[in-house]
């Protein structure tokens, strides 16, 4: 719902902060600003030359008006023709150079301070907490990277200076006319308020149909993005119709709210124009009226024509940069309430310097956690892993089993109780300097855009193209990589499409022991294989926990039974550990457990050809 305030046209706090990001470039600025003067002053050099053609050359008046051009004009009409010519085209073209200059400057400028913005904001999405992305669907923070960045852009290139600029130009052309003529200048102002009347009728129009826009793009934005990831699913299932009436509905609210705008738009200039030339009609009567009579000169009514089109239309413009700053105010208001968010998890002021080392015990000492209030996750628990053992953890869905390596990793804060590593507090380590020392290899295998090797050292200094080699040879990779055209440099596409499961997943393999990490954790790492991937990768996992503490998050149990102890999970508490033949003698949960998973094998009797039943 936050899409749907667009706030006040101005707020000078937001102003504030937004005015940091352009403090930089501020000699940029400040020659945008010299700029936008002198071309707001040319814009009134040429209606006076005109007079002063017709008033001298064209229709010579016995009361024409003095300037400071008289001593260099000719008194011949056809050589000061061409001289106040030659002055208008020079006024024209410096103009234009002055606009141009202004112009590039602002855009320049504001594409760095938008750069710098995204920049904070990337920077800001990484070291939020993952709690903060369980309340967050990417499609939002992603209108706020792009679409409210964008708006924020246009106030910087096209909206301060330009408001500026506008009331400067309207300035010197009232200064102008009130010189020339004080009556005719009424004359224009009277219309005024009609124009006020249609401009705030507009605004309101426009503003409501800007609202529905940016909630429609909101909600298009976080469509795609759930129904482009899930696109198997929605395949799998039949759903492209349901989908596509969906989308059509949501693409539709902003079809109607942008149809609004433009309608808006339709009419409001139409009517701003007419209203303009009903003045000028004015002024041409009443003109008209006191040239005739000898008090005004022909000249002076030709003038205020021009300064009437230069009048109107920097009031028009101001119309459509007040809907500018209001959508930058809004779009401010946003970002900067996703940059205040707080990191709740974040190194300590003066972290314990060393890394653990690899004889470093992992003990978990009363804990408890809860993703909810009062909705315990995890209720008092407690084990020791020694080093260099490997540890299994098993238990049904939502029995807590992922929940303890993300506190492990500090991706959550315990409520109660404490976790050591090497007998200090997680809390106490840098987080960088923790997570250095953890390899984890994840159920859904992620890879990003760019090559086989850039996937597995993540921009890590250091793994040398032979580390590259060795770590896939090791994990069972290296075989498929050299029948890859380009080896270890083959493109990965987005999300690794083209590669199996599987071959995503040794990867990821390569990836936990390129990094030679002290600590290991596998979080469901062959659940979504096949067999003979399994078997490819319960003998990388041999290679892996030698000579490391190892923790094995797992449903397969033929997977875990070479543990050196098992944790089972039930319902956030440790119910069991043990070794695999100690808990069947048991006979609790996790012989249940086992019977479930081999009930059907052993009423065959069949045997697991993978591991021996009764362990080792």
């Amino acid at each position: 719902m936050e899409e749907e305030v667009l706030g006040k046209a101005y707020d000078g706090r937001l102003m504030r902060r937004l005015l940091k990001y352009i403090r930089p470039y501020k000699p940029a600025v400040a020659v945008s600003l010299v700029l936008l003067l002198f071309n707001a002053l040319l814009q009134v050099v040429g209606p006076l030359l005109t007079a002063l053609a017709v008033d001298r050359y064209l229709a010579p008046s016995a009361k024409v008006r003095h300037t400071l051009l008289d001593p260099f004009l000719s008194t011949n009409p056809w050589t000061g023709l061409g001289q106040i010519s030659f002055l208008y085209l020079l006024a024209v073209i410096f103009g234009m150079l002055c606009d141009f200059g202004e112009q590039y400057i602002m855009q320049w400028v504001g594409q760095k301070a938008m750069f710098d913005l995204r920049r904070e904001i990337m920077e800001k999405l990484q070291r939020l907490d993952l709690a903060f992305y369980d309340h967050n669907p990417v499609g939002r923070l992603v209108t706020r990277m792009t679409t409210d960045v964008d708006a924020l852009n246009e106030l910087f290139s096209s909206g301060l200076l330009m408001i500026l600029g506008d009331l400067m130009m309207l300035g010197f052309v009232v200064i102008a006319m009130l010189e020339l003529s004080p009556g005719l200048t009424g004359f224009l102002l009277a219309v005024m308020p009609l124009v006020l009347v249609v401009t705030l009728q507009f605004r309101r129009v426009v503003q409501k149909s800007y609202r529905r826009i940016r909630m429609a793009i909101a909600r298009i934005n976080s469509y795609l993005q759930e129904h482009i990831s899930g696109i198997a699913v929605l395949q799998l299932f039949n759903g492209e119709a349901r989908s596509r009436r969906e989308f059509e509905s949501i693409n539709r609210d902003h079809m109607e709210a942008y149809k609004d705008a433009i309608i808006a738009y339709g009419w409001f200039y139409p009517i701003a124009e007419f209203l303009g030339m009903l003045a000028l009609a004015l002024l041409l009567g009443y003109g008209g009226f006191r040239v005739r009579g000898g008090a005004l000169q022909i000249g002076v009514v030709v003038a205020f024509f021009q300064y009437g089109l230069r009048f109107f239309r920097p009031i028009q413009d101001l119309s459509e940069k007040y809907n500018i700053m209001q959508s930058a105010m809004a779009a401010a208001e946003r970002v900067f309430k996703l940059l205040d968010t707080p990191v709740l998890i974040q190194s300590p002021a003066e972290p314990v310097p060393a890394n653990p080392q690899s004889d470093a015990a992992i003990e978990f000492d009363h804990v408890w956690f809860a993703y909810k209030d009062d909705d315990w996750v995890l209720s008092d628990v407690s084990f020791r892993i020694q080093p260099g053992e490997t540890i299994a953890v098993v238990g049904h869905t939502g029995a807590g089993k992922t929940t303890l390596a993300s506190l492990l990793l500090r991706f959550y804060e315990v409520q109660r109780g404490v976790i050591r590593v090497g007998g200090t507090d997680v809390r106490e380590f840098d987080l960088e300097n923790l997570r250095r020392n953890f390899g984890i290899v994840l159920q859904d295998p992620h890879l990003f855009t760019g090559t086989i090797a850039e996937n597995i050292r993540l921009g890590t200094p250091g793994i040398s193209d032979h580390d590259l080699a060795e770590a896939a040879a090791r994990v069972n990779l290296l075989d498929f990589v050299q029948t890859l055209p380009e080896g270890f440099a083959q493109p990965v596409r987005e999300r690794g499409a083209g590669y199996s499961t599987g071959q995503k997943q040794l990867i990821n393999f390569a990836r936990a022991l390129a990094h030679n990490p002290r600590f290991l954790i596998l979080d469901e790492a062959t659940s979504s294989v096949d067999t003979e991937t399994e078997l490819r990768i319960r003998e990388a996992l041999r290679q892996l926990v030698v000579g490391r503490t190892s923790i094995v998050i797992a449903h397969r149990l033929s997977t875990i039974q070479r543990a050196d102890r098992i944790i089972v999970m039930h319902k956030g508490k440790l119910r069991e550990i043990g070794t695999h033949q100690e808990l069947l003698a048991l006979r609790g949960i996790y012989w249940k457990l086992y019977q479930l998973q081999y009930k059907d094998q052993e009423s065959g009797g069949a045997r697991l050809a993978e591991e021996p039943v009764t362990g080792d």
